[in-house]
């Protein structure tokens, strides 16, 4: 489970609304239960504010995770995950990773300059300092699920349609590739809704049984919220399920309440 919540965090990282208005913005807060069949194991939270950084207008996003029950006895996470995103260019300047996964610590904070295209990665935990190069339009690993949800035309989007984006994690920089499955309508906890499901390609080994194992269901409308996240663990299946929301900027579709 050591990967739990940066999974949660990474695959929320998807979708998406085009360009014409806003899909998110300040008091935005979704709330998931992470589980195991009916065996909760934590929670996880994305909440948006509006802040300021070094004096440009952002949304500070931060999305925090933790196990609970029996569950933390076993394997303890407690993550933090921070993004500071610019308000109207959908671009980070900040990114903070402080997580404790079973004693596996870290606790680094990313600052993006977009004029020179550098990264500065703190890392508190072992005192060093690092500058990277980044290509243009480079998200964070939280940044990205906003940025998509503003910027992809999800109307023109075909089965089988892959979109790429360039992501900055760990100091390197990946292309994040995300595959559009098709459409469908979900039993959730507020009813059936229409989703959008598509598949993040994730590196295979230690966490995922194979390249394709995460699926997520994102609602059909301007809001573009992560309603159910999927993936096939070396441990087993885990799920992560929308329960709470609020501060929406568009109002909620729902086919049938529950």
């Amino acid at each position: 489970m050591k990967k739990l919540f940066t999974l949660l965090f990474f695959l929320s990282n998807i979708f998406f609304l085009s360009a014409q208005e806003r899909a998110y913005g300040d008091g935005e807060y979704f709330k998931f239960r992470v589980h195991y069949g009916f065996v909760t194991a934590g929670y996880a939270t994305l909440k948006v504010n509006n802040s300021t950084i070094e004096g440009k207008d952002v949304f500070h996003v931060r999305g925090f995770g933790e196990t609970v029950g029996v569950s933390k006895w076993f394997f303890k996470v407690k993550d933090d995950y921070q993004s500071y995103i610019d308000r109207e260019k959908d671009i980070p300047y900040r990114f903070i990773r402080k997580i404790d996964e079973g004693g596996y610590t870290k606790d680094v904070q990313i600052d993006f300059n977009h004029t020179s295209n550098k990264a500065t990665v703190n890392d508190k935990k072992h005192n060093e300092t690092t500058v990277f190069t980044f290509p243009k339009e480079t998200q964070d690993m939280v940044s990205a699920f906003y940025f998509l949800r503003n910027k992809l035309d999800t109307e023109n989007l075909k089965q089988g349609d892959v979109v790429e984006i360039n992501m900055f994690f760990d100091k390197e920089n990946y292309k994040f590739r995300l595959k559009f499955l098709g459409k469908e309508v979900l039993d959730t906890n507020f009813g059936r809704v229409r989703t959008l499901i598509f598949r993040p390609y994730v590196q295979s080994g230690r966490v995922f049984k194979e390249k394709e194992s995460l699926t997520v269901w994102i609602s059909d409308d301007k809001n573009k919220m992560p309603l159910l996240i999927k993936a096939d663990l070396a441990v087993g299946s885990l799920k992560a399920t929308l329960t709470e929301f609020k501060g929406l900027q568009h109002s909620f579709k729902i086919l049938a309440a529950q």
